[in-house]
């Protein structure tokens, strides 16, 4: 069996066709249905005429020979629903932030050339603004919400155009060469997205075991994983995140049940609780500690009965020893498993933490295939060595990026005649073996598990009358991680107040990226050669009084 999407999630529905696949308030699919409802959207894509354009064997490591269909919408079963029926078509889901702005979604969907949105109604009115900045116009297929916004011209409804496709089995040739595409912003700066072999993504970043040929699945271990499986997944975070639905994918894989918040716009601690109780969930992924601090709160407020919870995954964000000291006081059963790794190199390590192992926390052990490289990225550094390098990550690393050749010779080069994800995160090993993660040198900021690029925050800043140079950077946070914050120097005789600068920004950013903080002071420190000094501004900021 082809190490692909589709075809795995095929195989597993003919093995337990009456279990429960998915999970969503008052409804549950079975995999039988959730099966068909990803066929008909496969065919209803193959209607369309999308799908699989060329093969993989004549693209360079920064092509991709599918149609790229855009998924703009919140946590719900059309999400997972249309990822995998893309994949059943021979096309190719796109992750899009639905925070974004006009001009930054038109960014990702120019950036992708999507062929197709499938989009939630409540986005309408933002989509309808992006409509025009797109240099080929999509087709549009329109998820109800409730909301009252009229279906955009051309747009067709999500249930109507499924209940008018077939249910058979599509005729696509599914490959492990068909490739996952998932969009980052955040080592790359502006959006990128990053070109995985779905062979080469199943096993790097969801740890399934290849069989006797590289690319073909074990049915055996297949049939053992899944028959046997009562694993109840919630992903807490966004689906538009890797993190959220490779947890979902990873959940299938093994025969499992994936189940999704009632709320699905923001997170909400009760809800996760209340969720997590109710379907007798074993499994919670969460980010860090803007995720697991008001849960801990609500947890300590009102007790719920988690007994069915084995394991609380994080990644993304850090999730600090006292926070997960507070997560096992209240969940004494629980292991908390924090994962170390990215879009552009999948699982990397793991450190575990329980009730009777505490001081596994920031202790990741690493893969096989974790490696950590010399400054200049042109040696691997022996497993002995305690210097501190680049985190890099061999073996099944994804091709490139989608258009961007530059780019993808920077983060996946050849070091030692072999190509190495290096995705931008300091580290070095311990006496003991272990990484230690030293953090990013870049200027992205993580917020809340939310990647920001400062630059891109700046430039809209500048444009306030007031302000004549500024410098955006990450202020630490008890419950974001960072939060964004402004170094701003003003005009001669003008002002400008933290409202001001929020209210300029929010017509072209994501309510995220706007900043949280405001330091005013003479002269922005940049060096000679103009380059701004990131390290003078955080310590700057370091000086604001908490918020």
């Amino acid at each position: 069996m082809e190490l692909n999407f589709a075809a795995l999630h095929e195989e597993i529905a003919g093995l337990i066709p009456d279990r429960p696949c998915l999970v969503w308030r008052d409804r549950q699919w079975t995999w039988a249905e959730t099966t068909e409802r990803t066929r008909r959207f496969a065919n209803l894509l193959t209607a369309m005429g999308l799908g699989r354009k060329g093969s993989l064997e004549s693209c360079t490591r920064w092509q991709s020979p599918h149609d790229h269909i855009a998924l703009y919408a919140t946590n719900g079963n059309v999400y997972l629903e249309a990822m995998i029926g893309s994949a059943k078509a021979g096309a190719a889901a796109v992750n899009v932030n639905y925070r974004y702005g006009p001009e930054e979604l038109a960014y990702v969907l120019n950036d992708c050339r999507a062929a197709a949105v499938v989009y939630q109604r409540c986005f309408t009115p933002t989509l309808e603004a992006a409509l025009p900045l797109l240099e080929r116009p999509p087709a549009l297929i329109c998820v109800d919400d409730g909301t009252d916004h009229v279906l955009l011209d051309e747009a067709v409804d999500y249930e109507a155009s499924l209940a008018g496709s077939s249910a058979e089995r599509p005729s696509v040739e599914w490959s492990g060469d068909d490739l996952y595409v998932l969009y980052t912003g955040g080592t790359t700066g502006n959006p990128k997205g990053v070109l995985w072999r779905q062979a080469d993504f199943l096993v790097a970043a969801l740890g399934l075991r290849p069989g006797a040929g590289d690319d073909t699945a074990d049915r055996e271990m297949i049939e053992r994983r899944t028959k046997g499986a009562r694993l109840a997944a919630l992903p807490a975070p966004p689906f538009m995140h890797g993190a959220a639905h490779w947890n979902a994918l990873s959940c299938w894989l093994n025969g499992g049940t994936v189940v999704i918040q009632d709320r699905t716009d923001r997170f909400d601690p009760a809800d996760i609780a209340d969720t997590a109780e109710r379907h007798r969930v074993t499994s919670l992924l969460i980010v860090g500690d803007a995720f697991a601090r008001p849960l801990v709160d609500e947890l300590s407020q009102r007790r719920r009965d988690l007994s069915a919870l084995r394991h609380v995954l994080t990644g993304g964000a850090i999730l600090s020893p006292a926070v997960q000291a507070d997560l096992l006081s209240l969940l004494p059963e629980i292991r908390i498993v924090d994962v170390l790794g990215s879009s552009e190199t999948g699982r990397q390590a793991v450190a575990d933490t329980s009730g009777t192992s505490p001081d596994g926390a920031g202790r990741f052990r690493a893969s096989a295939t974790t490696a950590v490289v010399n400054e200049d990225h042109t040696r691997i550094l022996d497993p002995t060595d305690t210097t501190v390098g680049w985190l890099a990550q061999g073996g099944r690393v994804p091709r490139g990026y989608l258009d961007d050749p530059d780019k993808t010779r920077q983060t996946f080069p050849q070091i030692e005649g072999t190509t190495w994800a290096v995705s931008g995160d300091r580290a070095r090993r311990r006496n003991d073996g272990t990484i230690e993660l030293l953090g990013r040198e870049s200027v992205t900021i993580n917020s809340g598990g939310e990647k920001i690029f400062a630059e891109e925050v700046e430039q809209v800043l500048k444009a306030h009358p007031a302000v004549f140079d500024v410098l955006v950077v990450g202020r630490p946070s008890d419950r974001w991680g960072q939060e964004v914050t402004a170094v701003v120097a003003l005009r001669p005789g003008r002002d400008v107040s933290l409202e001001d600068l929020r209210a300029t920004a929010e017509p072209h950013l994501a309510r995220y990226k706007l900043p949280r903080g405001l330091a005013v002071v003479d002269q922005i420190e940049r060096s000679p050669s103009g380059k701004p000094d990131y390290a003078w501004a955080r310590a700057v900021v370091s000086d604001l009084s908490d918020p």
